[in-house]
Order: structure tokens, then C-alpha cells, then sequence
């Protein structure tokens, strides 16, 4: 399952335009087109009102009934083809009707409402569907009043008609209001992503060691970033030069004891000649530790083939005369996020181990798997290490000088460079039956 914190910024973004296009831009067209439709059904309302009172100031009250001029005053009730028609009943009698309606072919139903309630609705007769508006007026004068219905119809086909056109000239706008969004969130993402790009690049050029420090302008949500970064990289650096003087210190302090004790009566009896060996190389081991401990090992990016390269063109000439047949296999790109010394000391130390283990092969192979994991797999046709010898190779304080074939001499070394790294060393069987060293330094940024 891929985290949240995983999820690139332009998948986001993609996501964002995905539900503007999919879900916010449909939902607005839907909205529109709902209001649009509604206005239009009011406006029906409004025509057939004026319509029904223009009617009602042209009806003329007789004893006998009503009457009607012979054209009225709207010109749609007059044309025959119109989609607007107009009926006048007494009870259930039809006593008028326009022009328009003399092709009607049915007649309205309506309920019988109170005199003065207006009814508008939404009604169907044949599979054809109308608007209707409705009203019950009152006519006469004070000796003599009767009833009368009024009925208008207007037909829906008109409202649908005007609705398709709408809603395709509204498809064509959403359309490029569509692309017009697209286009705006691309340039605003890549606008928006350009100060993080800088900051990236800056990082980058930190890691490479051709930069101190950050010093581009950014908008001020980054310029915290910028600042706790640099405080980050002072600290370091002060720091580092720190560590730096007190190993010199720590050198100076312990290089004349040393010397002194190896020229010393003493230093010609050779147990005490080995102890003060061990003592040397003992200073030696610690005082790289403490210097791994201290480096700025984020600032670095060392590419591995030339490393590799030219630890194995070293071994060639240092053992020409085992007739050693190197096979390495290492991508040009493949970079080691750490510090040039300590990679030539962690391979350095492996292959002339397995050099020095060897009968005839020693093979190298240097690869990034799919897990981003930066593996070095060193190999030699040597008689391997027991088993339960391996993990004491790799334990602090063991005699670097108790196994047999070149093994474990500068392990521990190793193994604290390593660990200092964040990394992880496994000691198994090679192919060859001999000894593989498999070493991973796991690059995965969670």
C-alpha cells in the first residue's frame, strides 16, 4: 500500500484535475443546465399569465354568454401552427378557443379549483406534453355574473427544443472551459513547483560539494525550509572542523608515546613488539571511526565505477602474481550517497580480502534493486569462512588477525563503516564455494 506522504505532487495535482474534469466541471454543467431549465419554465408561467389577463380584458359579458374579438391582442393565440393555444370553458362546455387550437385534437382535463386559483402544471394528453395554466374568473356585473375557465397551453417541445440548443452551446463552453482549466492548473503547478525545483537543485549541489550553503530566493512557506536547512549545514560544519581538531589533537597526542615505546628496550622483545602493532593499528581503527562519525556523508555522491576501477587495477599490480581473473559488473551512473574515502575503504578492504583468499576469481557486482537498495556483492573462490566463525568477524574488539586466508583483516573497519552509514553487512557462501560479502545501503526516502 503506498502511503499518503508517498504521493507525488503532480499526482496530486492529477487527482485535483481529475475531480475538477470529472466531478466539479459535470456537476456545474448539471447545475446550469437545472437552472436554466427552470427559468425557462418560468418564463412559460409569465407568458401564459400575461396571455390568460390579456384574454380576460377582451372578454365581453352577454346574457346569453361570452364573446370574444375576432383577433386578439396576442399574435401567438392567432397563428394556426403555434405552439401556444388558448380554451375557454363554461362547466365542461368548451365556448372559445384561439386560433392556434382550432387543430387540437383533445380536450384539456383540469380540476374544478375555487374562482381566482391560478393552477400551472406540467401535463400529458396523447404522449404529447404541455405546460398548462389554468384559472376560474368570475365575469359579469352587479344584476348578473357567471363562471368561466380559462385554460392555456403552451407546448413542451418549445422548452425542449430551446434546452437542447442551450445545453449543446453549454457542452461546447464546458468543453473549453475544460481545457482552459487544464491549461491554467499545468502552468500554475509548474509555476507553483519551480521554487521547490531550485531548492532540489541547491540539495543537489550540496550533496556534490559545490555549494556551502542555500542562498536562492524562495516564497516565504519555503524560507523556513531554507533557513533550518542552512542552520542544519553550519552546525555540521562546525562540528565536523570540531571532530577534525580533536582527532589532530588526539594524533599529535598519542604519535610520540608511540614512537617512543617502538624504540624503546622494550619494543625488541616481540610479544611487546606485537602488542605495540596492535596498539597502532588499534589508534588507527578508532581514530577512522571517529571521522566517519563526524563527516557530512549527506553533502556526498560518489560515482562507484571509477572507485571500483581503480581499487581493482591496484589489486592487479599488488597480486600479479596469483594470476587473479576479476569479473566486476557496476552501471556507470551507480552513486554511493556517502564520502569517496570511505568507499574506497569499505571496497578496498573487501577485494583485498578476497585477493588475498582467493585461488584464482574474485567477482564484484554492484547493483540498485527494485527496492532502492544499493547492493555490493564481493565474491572469491577461496575456502570460504565457517559459519560460526562469520558473525564474530564483524564483532568490536575481535583480533583482526585470527582467521585464516586474508579474511577479517580491516572487517571491523568495515563493518562500523557500514553501520555508520545506516547499512547492512551479510558474510555468506559464494557460488564459487569460497566467501561472499553482500553489503546494502537502503536509499528508500519514507
Amino acid at each position: 500500500m503506498v502511503k499518503t506522504a508517498q504521493i507525488s505532487l503532480k499526482i496530486r495535482q492529477g487527482f485535483i484535475l481529475v475531480f475538477v474534469l470529472l466531478v466539479a466541471l459535470p456537476a456545474l454543467f448539471f447545475s446550469i443546465g437545472r437552472a436554466y431549465h427552470a427559468s425557462l419554465v418560468e418564463a412559460t408561467e409569465k407568458t401564459l399569465e400575461a396571455h390568460l389577463y390579456s384574454l380576460i380584458s377582451e372578454v365581453e359579458f352577454l346574457e346569453d354568454g361570452l364573446e370574444m374579438p375576432r383577433t386578439i391582442l396576442a399574435p401567438e393565440l392567432n397563428r394556426i401552427n403555434s405552439d401556444t393555444f388558448a380554451l375557454i370553458y363554461q362547466g365542461q362546455e368548451l365556448i372559445w378557443y384561439s386560433e392556434s387550437a382550432i387543430n387540437l385534437s383533445f380536450s384539456p382535463i383540469f380540476d374544478d379549483d375555487e374562482a381566482g386559483a391560478a393552477d400551472f402544471k406540467l401535463i400529458s394528453y396523447s404522449g404529447r406534453e404541455f405546460w398548462q395554466l389554468s384559472l376560474t374568473v368570475i365575469l359579469g356585473n352587479a344584476d348578473y355574473s357567471q363562471q368561466a375557465k380559462f385554460v392555456l397551453l403552451k407546448d413542451n417541445k418549445a422548452l425542449i427544443k430551446l434546452m437542447s440548443g442551450f445545453r449543446n452551446t453549454l457542452i461546447s463552453w464546458t468543453m473549453i472551459m475544460g481545457v482552459i482549466i487544464a491549461a491554467l492548473m499545468a502552468i500554475g503547478f509548474i509555476w507553483n513547483a519551480r521554487p521547490l525545483q531550485r531548492l532540489d537543485k541547491e540539495i543537489k549541489a550540496i550533496e556534490a560539494g559545490k555549494i556551502e550553503k542555500i542562498t536562492g530566493l524562495y516564497p516565504k512557506e519555503l524560507v523556513t525550509i531554507k533557513s533550518d536547512l542552512n542552520l542544519l549545514l553550519d552546525s555540521q560544519k562546525r562540528q565536523k572542523e570540531r571532530y577534525r581538531a580533536s582527532l589532530s589533537d588526539l594524533a599529535h597526542a598519542l604519535k610520540t608515546p608511540l614512537a617512543v615505546l617502538k624504540s624503546s628496550e622494550l619494543a625488541k622483545d616481540h610479544d611487546a613488539q606485537e602488542q605495540l602493532d596492535r596498539i597502532n593499528a588499534m589508534i588507527e581503527h578508532q581514530l577512522k571511526r571517529a571521522a566517519t562519525g563526524a563527516s557530512d556523508t549527506w553533502k556526498k555522491q560518489t560515482i562507484i565505477k571509477p572507485i571500483l576501477n581503480s581499487i581493482l587495477n591496484a589489486m592487479k599490480k599488488v597480486y600479479h602474481g596469483k594470476e587473479i581473473i576479476f569479473n566486476s559488473q557496476c552501471d556507470d551512473k551507480l552513486a554511493f550517497l556517502g564520502d569517496k574515502t570511505d568507499l574506497m575503504e569499505i571496497l578496498g578492504n573487501l577485494i583485498d580480502n578476497a585477493c588475498k583468499a582467493c585461488d584464482t576469481q574474485v567477482e564484484i557486482n554492484v547493483r540498485f534493486d527494485k527496492h532502492n537498495t544499493l547492493q555490493f556483492e564481493i565474491e572469491d573462490d577461496g575456502p570460504g569462512i565457517p559459519e560460526h566463525q562469520r558473525s564474530e568477524l564483524l564483532k568490536r574488539g575481535s583480533r583482526l588477525d585470527t582467521y585464516e586466508a586474508g579474511h577479517g583483516v580491516g572487517m571491523a573497519i568495515v563493518s562500523d563503516l557500514v553501520n555508520s552509514y545506516h547499512g547492512n553487512i551479510e558474510i555468506g557462501s559464494s557460488k564459487f564455494a569460497g566467501a561472499k560479502f553482500l553489503i546494502e545501503f537502503n536509499y528508500d526516502k519514507n
